[in-house]
């Protein structure tokens, strides 16, 4: 095999040991969590649509799990993840477009508000969907 050959002592990427954890770090590991969350729980959307076209009863068994304490919990997990993705998905953007938002107090300051907005947001949902 031809190319250059790298030293055995260079490092290929730092190491956690090197990075202070700090809010955009933990941001950015959430979302690509929160990415891989939606991707599972488009499952989820998934099986409860075709329980609705296939029967009653198939639906009943979905609509009685969704309605189950497990079911609200992984609902408001998924609206959390769904919150927190969008919203950190428009600080990327406005990263990427217009260079807003670089300066590490204002970075931290908008991945706090991602977190809260997330949770609160989430509980906001199920709160309005259960007093319907």
């Amino acid at each position: 095999m031809s190319g250059p050959k790298r030293a055995a002592t260079r490092p290929l990427s730092p190491h956690l040991q090197v990075w202070r954890f700090h809010a955009t770090m933990v941001a950015s590991i959430t979302h690509r969590l929160t990415g891989t969350a939606l991707y599972f729980g488009t499952f989820l959307i998934a099986a409860w649509l075709i329980a609705l076209a296939t029967s009653p009863e198939a639906y009943a068994v979905i609509d009685g799990l969704i309605a189950s304490i497990f079911g609200k919990i992984v609902l408001y997990l998924w609206a959390v993840a769904v919150l927190f993705h969008f919203a950190n998905g428009i600080r990327h953007l406005l990263w990427d477009g217009p260079g807003i938002g670089f300066t590490p107090k204002l970075a931290s300051q908008v991945s706090m508000f991602n977190f809260v907005f997330a949770i609160v947001g989430a509980a906001a949902l199920m709160y309005a969907a259960t007093s319907l």
